[in-house]
């Protein structure tokens, strides 16, 4: 739902798009811990991302969307990086990136609305729950200083954190400033109301905020904001960050690679950005589902099922790949098109948020994820 806090939020900083299709929401909480959550909305191509090289099926499914290993950032004996994600494989060399394969959320039938609203609701079908589940893991955090939980770098909340959160919005823009002397004005006409001279107050205050960091529409600049906020002592504790443009039915190649070149030079920026503060921050990317393990016929995959996941911070248990790995082999794949689904993606998210701040994993779930989960995690994704 739209507030009349979301429009003067918007409209003090404009809205805007950016090459990966950038939409921020934060959550604030008394703690020093963070944790973002990144969507890669579409279905990112896990395979050509954590690409699988040593399975002797990869080469012969993807035929030329193959990634070549040699060009590639070899992680192991079986899996590569995709050559794009430089600042990632610096990460991973650092033990501060895990990388999670063969993952996927409960749902199985391969539509973009549907596959989402699963996603962030943490239901276990399609609109089988009304909220999202950062909204209830905010519920389950200390009690913010702030006047609100959450803010929404975005002109409406993603359906992952609405709920009972009260939530705000900002987004970068693309258009110019408006002049000091319009929003003079503007701060005039609103000194005599009682509520909105405190919404345009803290639009305001936010916009400040927002300038100090450079908010531009690039994904560095992204980067960079989004750490402006989280780095606060008085700010933020949960973000999330909303990237589109993964659904590569076709001309994949160049096409994800320039995705992956922005998604890499925005978890640097937020990196660099965090500073000392990276140490008690985790960042999840992921997707609703993965792509076929073939190629399709005009240079590209179309809607798959598992996919693989980024877990990336300095107190990340980071330096390998996590995955009980299927294989590519026609008797090994998902209704012998997809890669098999191997580790749930809910317990992953539970996992990761759990330990971020301190809640026991188990806890988390319940609350997050109220379904069973067959394909459960039961190692420690953090250290400490």
């Amino acid at each position: 739902m739209v507030t009349r806090r979301d429009f003067l939020w918007c409209a003090g900083a404009g809205a805007g798009a950016m090459l990966v299709a950038p939409r921020i929401v934060f959550a604030s909480a008394a703690t020093d811990r963070r944790f973002v959550f990144v969507i890669q909305r579409g279905a990112a191509d896990g395979l050509n991302i954590v690409v699988p090289y040593a399975d002797p099926a990869y080469a012969t499914l993807r035929g030329p969307l193959a990634i070549d290993p040699s060009t590639a950032f070899k992680l192991d004996g079986t899996f590569a990086l995709h050559p794009s994600l430089v600042q990632t494989a610096k990460l991973f060399q650092d033990q501060q990136a895990l990388l999670i394969h063969a993952v996927a959320s409960p749902y199985r039938d391969r539509s973009h609305f549907d596959g989402q609203n699963v996603l962030e609701t943490g239901g276990g079908a399609p609109y089988q729950m009304k909220d999202g589940w950062m909204n209830r893991l905010v519920s389950m955090l200390p009690a913010s200083r702030a006047n609100a939980n959450a803010i929404a770098f975005a002109p409406t909340v993603p359906l992952a954190l609405r709920g009972h959160a009260d939530v705000t919005s900002y987004a970068p823009s693309a258009l110019p400033q408006a002049p000091d002397d319009l929003l003079v004005r503007v701060s005039q006409l609103y000194a005599g109301d009682a509520q909105l001279h405190a919404l345009w107050s803290a639009a305001m205050e936010a916009r400040g905020l927002a300038a100090d960091a450079g908010a531009r529409q690039d994904p560095a600049s992204l980067g960079k904001l989004a750490a402006s906020f989280l780095g606060r002592a008085d700010g933020p504790r949960v973000a999330m960050i909303e990237t589109g443009g993964w659904d590569t039915h076709s001309a994949q190649n160049p096409r994800l690679a320039a995705q992956l070149k922005a998604l890499d030079a925005m978890i640097a920026a937020l990196r660099d950005g965090l500073a000392e503060h990276w140490a008690n921050t985790t960042v999840l990317v992921a997707t609703e589902f993965g792509r076929t393990a073939a190629a399709n016929g005009t240079g590209g995959t179309d809607h798959g099922t598992a996919s693989a996941a980024m877990l990336f911070g300095g107190s990340v248990r980071g330096g390998h790949v996590l995955a009980d790995w299927p294989g590519l082999g026609n008797g090994a794949l998902y209704q012998a098109r997809d890669l098999k689904p191997t580790i749930g993606l809910d317990s992953v998210i539970a996992s990761a948020a759990g330990e971020t701040f301190g809640i026991d994993p188990d806890r988390v779930s319940r609350v997050l994820f109220p379904h069973p989960d067959a394909n459960g995690l039961r190692q420690r994704l953090l250290r400490g």
